[in-house]
């Protein structure tokens, strides 16, 4: 039987943590989602906190993944180390607080889930994520391996996707927040998409409330985010994998409002 794996585009402020909270579990029932994994590096819009990370886990995730905001609550740091569902990219540093990568057991096999961050314009000192994943790949024993790579650029997602090709069973982007059009299985086996979306407010810019964006644009002195209100929606993508072979065989990007 096959392993239907959700992946979750970054939840932003809290109208995408209260939708989540009100629309995860029905749809994983609904759609027979056998394992979840959640982006939820923009809960606080900038970070997350502790309590955002247990709302998140309580909504139905199994795991969530972070990106370049994860050092930007500083109460986080002893989270990380105490709870292994929270991953944060496993190229920073390796005396930085948590893992980035860990094995999850459940009825269908264990399942290994990567978390890395890119370095086109992101600005950060991390370690080359290609290495890394690279490198990773010899060691994982587990048939079913799931990578967030959280980047900036839609050529640095696609060469990962290609790097990991036959190797990994599903390899997603997040952090731009739209979701692309690409869902796929690439030519070996892997399912891919450029970027899973958000989950958060429909009518806002990334998330953020449209006029204060729009300011930013136009030079307005910086200020701390506004989630913006309204409707909410949930984005990401649903992979059907093979637990024999770790393969995957079908995906397809989802959108729920």
């Amino acid at each position: 039987m096959s392993v239907r794996i959700l992946a979750v585009g970054d939840v932003c402020g809290e109208p995408g943590l209260a939708f989540l909270d009100k629309r995860l579990r029905g749809y994983r029932k609904d759609n027979a989602i056998d394992f979840v994994v959640v982006n939820g590096e923009n809960a606080n819009v900038v970070g997350i906190t502790p309590r955002q990370a247990d709302q998140i886990l309580r909504a139905g995730a199994d795991v969530i993944t972070l990106g370049n905001h994860t050092w930007t609550r500083t109460e986080l740091r002893p989270y990380m180390e105490e709870h292994r569902r929270i991953l944060r990219p496993a190229n920073f540093a390796p005396q930085c607080p948590g893992k980035g990568i860990n094995v999850y057991h459940t009825d269908f096999g264990d399942i290994c889930v990567l978390n890395l961050m890119g370095r086109f314009t992101l600005d950060t000192n991390t370690d080359n994520p290609f290495v890394i994943a690279d490198g990773y790949m010899e060691e994982i024993r587990e048939k079913i391996i799931l990578v967030d790579f959280h980047a900036e650029g839609t050529s640095e997602k696609r060469a990962m996707g290609f790097l990991l090709d036959g190797r990994a069973s599903a390899v997603w982007g997040t952090h731009t927040h739209v979701q692309t059009s690409d869902a796929c299985v690439l030519p070996k086996g892997t399912g891919y998409i450029t970027d899973l979306g958000m989950t958060g407010a429909v009518h806002s810019v990334l998330g953020i409330d449209p006029e204060q964006s729009i300011g930013k644009f136009f030079g307005d002195p910086p200020q701390r985010y506004n989630p913006a209100r309204g409707p909410a929606k949930l984005e990401g993508c649903i992979f059907t994998i093979a637990p024999e072979t770790g393969r995957c065989e079908s995906a397809e990007g989802v959108r729920v409002v």
